[in-house]
């Protein structure tokens, strides 16, 4: 039965390793390829740092949310909660919320029209809101116009991803799909700077950062339909010549039999599931599940997005001026972009478990350092001290740094790279809606927790950051160099997922038996 487990399938994934006869390079077509494709990322990270410069602009608040510039400028006397309103943060979550449902659309896209056509379909679903909200008279229209960008971030997320997986070699698979995450950091520094310009164009300064938004999404639309598609989506569609000729293009050999037969046989076994979200379930598939959900509802959680998004909200509410608090919002988004080169050039040395582990420790560190210096030296009657503001702000640059060369590439590398064909558009489906549906809710709650937490908010995400390096060291096995078409192996090998997994043997009885 097509979608069950056993009767009438081949065994899960391939047949046998065949890792040690993968011939190729890193030729220049893969680098163009990926670099065109990681633009996509820049889409979501330009989102993330726009909107948290431009809630702060003041001609901005007066316009959509006058309690808030009230609030702001003469009423509140508590600097927690400056901020605190729910329209305000649905500005901000909207986005998110659209794309959770269109990341769950865009899968059967992905799987059936291929990686370029998802690709595709979120550029142009980010214009139309890049012009929207450049446009927007009124909140309604503002609103229209996130969730315009909420689908081609659920759309860009869903496919980008897998593309560059798709495309890279094994052994350098996590550097070039880092490429994605390397976008969106300079897509949070590019917002941050253009914030940091367009504040002092009064009063439309705002129109400008929100309608910048279209430069990316031209490229990843452009740039979308004329990339090659994967050889694996070829596969999958049934076309093995094409996908024969891009694999030994994009390998720079005609030697890739080996290669081509793991995504051959791992098609065939994709193309007898008839329920991929269904087939994702069962019991084989298990490890991979926990993984789509647990890596990026913990790359969430460790609290980054709540100081990305509100980076100017939330130094201004420790006493920084408007300047002062943009300025500082560039300088962390300059620290995330540059920290992401360190993970692209040791992933393949260290591997992921060693920067995800070490990176938790760094971030748990920092958390509880500002959560200390906020506790004793800042509150609703005194200002942080000018020696004290600057060692606030250095220690959360650490912490972005940290987070920049551990779980904010590997959050996105990981879950990309462990699903087999038959289930990866399905397993990206999930991971991209669990990262959106954490980023929907921290998005509109951080407000009001950064109002009744106060510094203990830091503590909070503390203690998740914890909980995931933990997660880490005893569930994830290592992923470095192990072909995606292979790594149903890895699971089989490791000390608690192998008790989980159905035994091969059983599962080949029961298909002989069939026969």
């Amino acid at each position: 039965m097509a979608g069950g487990e056993g009767v009438g399938q081949p065994p899960p994934g391939v047949a046998k390793e065949r890792v040690e006869q993968y011939r190729g390079r890193l030729t220049p077509f893969v680098v163009m390829a990926c670099l065109v494709a990681a633009v996509g990322g820049s889409i979501f990270g330009y989102d993330v740092g726009i909107s948290g410069g431009v809630t702060s602009m003041d001609p901005f608040l007066e316009k959509f949310f006058p309690v808030v510039y009230r609030n702001k400028n003469f009423k509140s006397h508590n600097n927690y909660c400056k901020y605190d309103n729910q329209g305000l943060a649905a500005f901000t979550s909207s986005l998110y919320l659209a794309g959770l449902v269109a990341s769950i659309a865009a899968s059967p896209v992905t799987r059936i029209y291929g990686r370029r056509a998802s690709i595709v379909c979120g550029g142009i679903s980010f214009l139309v809101g890049a012009t929207l909200n450049a446009a927007a008279q009124n909140l309604a229209m503002l609103l229209l116009g996130r969730l315009m960008l909420g689908v081609g971030i659920g759309f860009g997320d869903q496919a980008v991803p897998l593309y560059l997986s798709e495309m890279a070699p094994a052994h350098l698979r996590g550097g070039l799909n880092m490429m994605f995450q390397l976008a969106t950091t300079l897509g949070i520094f590019s917002a941050n700077m253009i914030n940091y310009g367009t504040e002092k164009i009064k009063p439309w300064g705002w129109r400008l950062s929100l309608g910048l938004a279209a430069v990316p999404a031209l490229l990843m639309t452009v740039g979308g339909a004329f990339l090659p598609e994967t050889p694996n989506s070829l596969i999958e569609q049934g076309r093995y010549e094409a996908g024969r000729r891009v694999l030994e293009r994009i390998r720079g050999t005609h030697e890739v039999d080996a290669e081509l037969q793991d995504i051959v046989d791992a098609s065939e076994l994709a193309r007898a599931v008839e329920h991929p979200f269904r087939n994702i379930m069962q019991r084989r598939n298990r490890p991979q599940l926990v993984m789509a959900v647990c890596m990026p509802a913990f790359q969430i959680l460790t609290g980054i997005n709540a100081i990305l998004f509100y980076a100017p909200v939330l130094f201004q509410s420790m006493g920084f001026g408007g300047n002062a608090a943009l300025y500082s919002s560039v300088l962390t988004g300059a620290v995330l972009a540059s920290s992401t080169f360190v993970s692209i050039a040791t992933v393949d040395r260290w591997g992921r478990r060693a920067l995800l582990i070490g990176g938790g420790i760094q971030m748990i560190i920092c958390q509880v350092v500002v959560a200390i210096i906020l506790g004793l030296k800042f509150g609703d009657d005194k200002q942080l001290s000018k020696e004290f503001s600057v060692t606030v702000v250095v220690v959360i640059c650490l912490f972005v740094a940290a987070f920049g060369w551990s779980w904010g590439p590997l959050g996105w590398t990981v879950p990309s790279e462990i699903f087999p064909l038959e289930t990866r558009s399905a397993g990206q489906s999930i991971t991209v809606a669990v990262n959106l549906l954490l980023t929907f809710a921290i998005a509109q709650a951080f407000l009001s927790l950064l109002c009744a937490f106060k510094f203990g908010i830091f503590l909070f995400f503390a203690g998740w950051i914890i909980v995931m390096t933990i997660f880490v060291y005893f569930f994830l096995p290592e992923t470095k160099g192990v072909p995606i078409e292979e790594m149903i192996f890895l699971w089989r090998k490791h000390w608690f997922w192998r008790r989980i997994m159905p035994p091969v043997e059983a599962q080949e009885d029961k298909n002989q038996m069939v026969q």
